[in-house]
């Protein structure tokens, strides 16, 4: 049997079929797209913030550690703090032509403003 980590199999309790396989859900590592074909939304969001502004960047087509390397960069060069995970920046406030400026710098041709 290879790869028998019996952590891989928690919620298997039994098998008799010696010819059984243990089907192991992985998390199939996404490849980043280049970045003049990553389609950005840029927008203000204030719903649940407690009446704070950030900038928000969607739509991006990646590997976290990309996404994570891309969020660094923005906050850094806004001089401001944030998040990046599940697709999306947070940059903490206004900041969306700013944002916009520095991603078309970076190669990011088609992103655009939202609302």
């Amino acid at each position: 049997m290879k790869n028998n980590d019996w952590k891989d199999r928690l919620n298997v309790v039994y098998s008799t079929s010696k010819e059984f396989d243990y089907e192991v859900e992985g998390d199939e590592e996404q490849t980043t797209l280049p970045s003049n074909q990553q389609r950005l939304k840029v927008q203000l969001d204030r719903k649940n913030r407690g009446g704070k502004v950030v900038t928000l960047i969607t739509g991006f087509v990646g590997t976290e550690n990309d996404l994570k390397e891309l969020g660094r960069l923005l906050k850094s060069k806004c001089g401001v703090g944030g998040s990046s995970k599940d697709g999306e920046i947070i940059v903490q406030g206004d900041f969306k032509q700013k944002i916009l400026e520095l991603l078309r710098k970076e190669g990011y041709t088609q992103s655009k403003p939202v609302g």
